[in-house]
């Protein structure tokens, strides 16, 4: 029932995206695991049966992803590389994973640094402004980014989107740190303690998880040891049963 799993519990407009993203915490564009999916939640037929990538996104419907960016909350590509718009409750437990990402990577690669300061001077750019003035191809950058944007420090928002083809037409890159606020003392926070509690967020947004399943979530898997589930469930936070792990604010 809370993740609308059932045809009789279909979204039904974009204020009840926006309800359920509240609800849930998280939410991933299309169903890839335990997690709730937004599109899963329309129960609507695809925009075009038996075509892959875009035409498997819901017809009427899959526009609701971009518009609840729009309403202020972040999308971010955290969960191994695949959208994720995330309720202002997760993005304060994201916050110091993703500025801590952001001084990682800028001191371990010289491109990514480049990328990361001229963000910090120019401020969020679109894609074309960046290949311009950072002299990059569309390949060279596309390889810059996308690992920055796997593991949060860069965010890419759509600028605005084709009609009829379901796909961004440009998109604008930020760092974390410009998108998010955050407080005074994030930066001081523990990202691996931040890590636990967003593990924790996304067991009870899904309510039920395979305990396998939940190291591949997110994409810092150093992060991962294996008492994460074991102190919870000492504390009880979470709860086994039979493979499955459930935390204990759902029950």
């Amino acid at each position: 029932m809370r993740c609308r799993l059932t045809a009789d519990r279909a979204l039904r407009s974009l204020d009840e995206a926006e309800a359920f993203l509240l609800d849930r915490a998280m939410l991933t564009r299309t169903a890839d695991c335990a997690l709730p999916s937004l599109y899963e939640a329309c129960h609507e037929d695809p925009y075009q049966l038996g075509r892959p990538g875009f035409a498997t996104w819901p017809a009427t419907k899959w526009s609701w992803f971009g518009e609840l960016a729009e309403r202020g909350y972040l999308v971010t590509a955290v969960h191994r590389g695949k959208n994720l718009v995330v309720s202002g409750e997760v993005a304060r437990l994201l916050d110091p994973i993703c500025r801590a990402e952001t001084a990682r990577m800028r001191a371990s690669d010289r491109g990514w640094a480049r990328l990361l300061d001229h963000l910090a001077a120019a401020g969020p750019s679109s894609l074309e402004d960046l290949r311009a003035e950072l002299g990059l191809k569309r390949q060279e950058l596309k390889e810059l980014r996308a690992p920055l944007q796997r593991c949060g420090a860069v965010v890419s928002r759509s600028l605005h989107v084709t009609a009829g083809e379901g796909h961004p037409h440009s998109s604008e890159l930020a760092r974390w740190d410009q998108v998010y606020r955050g407080t005074a003392d994030a930066a001081a926070a523990d990202p691996a303690a931040a890590f636990g509690e967003l593990v924790e967020a996304g067991v009870r947004a899904a309510v039920v998880a395979p305990e396998a399943e939940l190291r591949r979530w997110f994409s810092w898997t150093w992060y991962w040891t294996g008492s994460l589930v074991d102190d919870r469930v000492r504390r009880g936070r979470m709860r086994r049963v039979d493979g499955y792990v459930v935390a204990a604010a759902c029950e």
